[in-house]
């Protein structure tokens, strides 16, 4: 396989479903380290409506809506999508669920047990089955279905269209234990996230030939070992239903069916209030309608029996108005609901966490300005992230700190604030640093042009002078207050007079203008008011961002995975497994044998060789203590090379029916398919 096919085929991992299109993206713990001892948990608690199973109804068919059904079944190839990763969690099996802080904790329905039996002089791994699991087929699991999984994946038959091979790589062999129920990995590198491997877990029909995984897999799972099995696909209804699986040896599945529906995010309010589906991820704008249709009035508000959620402390009126509107609901009045649409919404609520993933500000540092590692360091001296974040998150009851790590998120285990690495808000160090990377203030190429009716030195209408001295000798002043004049590319007299800008940069006759690249749907609202607001601070220190708008569908395969942008904001999961799971993202680009620069998902193209380093030793340190203390020392250097500015863990919404239990907003933990239901 040619090294441009196998780029190709290079996943994208979710980073696609992360813009603002959906929802924006934050945590507690920032200032201190916060490891398995010292975390109190998520900065925000899953909110699924927890029920004992006792509590939920034996029966029912749930509706969950998806962006689209998905294009595979096997989460293993490229295209793999949030649709996929949701029929592999109920179908198949997850030998390790995360619980609530996103910690692996073995699943006994397929694992009686599951420990690194040996360190030296190899790693091996034994994993002992539980006696019980079967296919749907009724054929046991076994080791060759293991032996199958790690040949498909581990990068050595081209046959095999593989996204991601991490792991599977080091692995020797895989052989038979003392008995049918037991597998024995022998690993060739010592691989610390060794859990995350095998999971899901997939029948050796699907691995074992290269056209069973590239092209059967995509359109049909035949075979199951999860509470539910896949059923029929209605491709004109944008439906396909998930059935309890027969063969089940667990707990059975409380709902008869669950149903996957494809529906876009603006029309997610009117699927809920219609009954047309249960369960929805939606925007900030729409959890805001639900909230007061089920808000009691002055009224009534005395009437505890009424059926509805009080928004939850913190939570502003004008939740829409900082996120953004992009649902496309009637209202009526100021920013009222209409009557139906208060009593359709009032049979729901809206479920509240923060998801393991968290937006950023990504800096494309492969070219231009950016290349330069002060240019990048001044962005990051100048961008107010806990601003943002409050701005983002305070209006939803959500906690608002700014997040302070790239691998990880507030409560999961091993999170460390290293954003000190780069240095706290403090325009004026970011002035310095724009002036020692020879970008002055006010120095444009176009000989200098007097505005009319203006001296030399204009200054902001109604703004004092500022006397103090920066490094650069242009007495630059954080809220635009220069002494000099400039001029931008098209030869217009540029004086700083925007509110809080300062003029202009140059260097070489070239202003410093950056293309901030946004996605322009309706959806992505949100993230356009985060956008404008990093472009004002931006403005501050004199630089000046050129926003470009784009269509939702070409934002990220057109312009962050192909390097055509210089700003541009987006959203990465995190993982209980950094040290695998994060690697690709920061890895420093590496020149390929055609002359091409191979990426992997590092979409910035900025990385060092010792981040690299730390993430090799942190992913083959086996005691769990030192590989964190080198993740945090990568994740540290990261933000060094600031590449990518972490702004806020991004907030999950989700809008349920009252009554359906044990489904919402699971935070950092895995749902667990066979308790979801409906209350009895």
């Amino acid at each position: 396989m040619s090294s441009q096919h196998t780029r190709s085929r290079t996943r994208l991992r979710s980073a696609v479903l992360l813009t603002a299109g959906l929802l924006l993206p934050l945590p507690l713990l920032t200032g201190c380290g916060a490891g398995d001892d010292e975390a109190d948990g998520p900065a925000a608690p899953q909110d699924i409506a927890a029920a004992p199973r006792s509590k939920v109804a034996d029966k029912g068919t749930l509706t969950w809506a998806v962006d689209a059904l998905p294009a595979t079944y096997n989460t293993f190839q490229a295209d793999a999508d949030q649709a996929s990763q949701r029929v592999a969690g109920a179908v198949l099996p997850t030998l390790f669920t995360l619980d609530g802080r996103g910690r692996p904790q073995r699943n006994p329905d397929y694992l009686a047990s599951a420990s690194v039996t040996q360190r030296e002089p190899r790693q091996v791994v034994v994993y002992k089955l539980n006696p019980k699991a079967v296919w749907s087929n009724g054929t046991a699991i076994t080791s060759a279905d293991f032996e199958a999984q790690w040949k498909a994946l581990r990068g050595k038959d081209s046959a095999y269209w593989t996204a991601r091979n991490a792991g599977y790589d080091r692995i020797d062999r895989v052989e038979r234990g003392a008995n049918a129920q037991e597998v024995k990995v022998t690993f060739a590198k010592n691989h610390a996230d060794w859990a995350a491997l095998f999971t899901p877990l997939y029948p050796r029909s699907v691995m074992g030939s290269g056209s069973a995984f590239n092209d059967s897999a995509r359109k049909e799972l035949k075979l199951a070992a999860g509470p539910f099995a896949v059923g029929g696909r209605d491709a004109k209804q944008g439906t396909l239903t998930l059935v309890r699986n027969p063969r089940w040896w667990g707990e059975r599945a409380k709902l008869d069916r669950l149903v996957l529906r494809a529906v876009p995010p603006e029309q997610r309010v009117a699927a809920l209030a219609s009954g047309k589906v249960d369960i929805a991820e939606i925007t900030p704008g729409a959890a805001e309608r639900i909230t007061k249709a089920n808000t009691p009035s002055k009224k009534d508000r005395s009437d505890k029996g009424r059926p509805g959620i009080i928004a939850p402390p913190g939570a502003s009126p004008g939740a829409a108005r900082a996120e953004g509107r992009s649902d496309q609901g009637r209202l009526d009045g100021a920013n009222k609901p209409a009557a139906a649409d208060v009593t359709a919404l009032r049979g729901l609520v809206v479920r509240r966490s923060l998801e393991p993933a968290y937006t950023q500000l990504a800096l494309n540092g492969a070219s231009g300005p950016l290349a330069d590692e002060r240019v990048r360091r001044a962005i990051a001296r100048a961008v107010d992230r806990k601003a943002i974040a409050e701005y983002v998150l305070a209006p939803l009851g959500l906690p608002a700190q700014p997040l302070g790590s790239h691998v990880l998120v507030a409560g999961q285990q091993g999170y460390e604030d290293t954003s000190s690495a780069i240095g706290s808000v403090d325009p004026k160090a970011a002035q310095a640093l724009l002036a020692d990377a020879g970008w002055k203030a006010g120095h444009g190429a176009a000989p200098q042009k007097k505005a009319a009716g203006s001296a030399p030195g204009v200054r902001a209408k109604g703004r004092p002078a500022d006397d103090d001295d920066d490094p650069d000798g242009t007495d630059d002043d954080v809220d635009g207050l220069e002494d000099e004049t400039g001029t931008d590319d098209k030869g217009s007299l540029d004086t700083g007079d925007k509110a809080g800008a300062s003029p202009a940069r140059y260097k070489d006759g070239k202003k410093l203008t950056l293309r901030f690249v946004l996605p322009k749907g309706a959806g992505a609202e949100p993230l356009r008011a985060v956008g404008e607001r990093i472009a004002r601070q931006l403005d501050a220190i004199g630089v000046r961002t050129e926003v470009i708008k784009v269509d939702d569908a070409s934002f990220f395969k057109d312009h962050i995975a192909s390097g055509d942008f210089d700003l541009a904001l987006y959203g990465w999961p995190t993982g209980a497994f950094p040290a695998t799971d994060a690697r690709p993202i920061f890895a420093k680009p590496q020149p390929a044998p055609d002359g091409s620069l191979i990426v992997e998902q590092n979409y910035t193209r900025v990385g060092t060789d010792q981040i690299d380093r730390l993430f090799d030793q942190a992913s083959t340190e086996l005691d769990a203590d030192a590989s964190h203390d080198l993740m945090a020392r990568a994740d540290a250097r990261i933000w060094a090379a600031a590449g990518s500015i972490p702004l806020y863990q991004r907030p999950e919404l989700v809008g349920t029916r009252r009554t359906v239990v044990n489904a919402g907003a699971f935070g950092l933990a895995s749902p667990r398919y066979q308790d979801i239901g409906y209350r009895r």
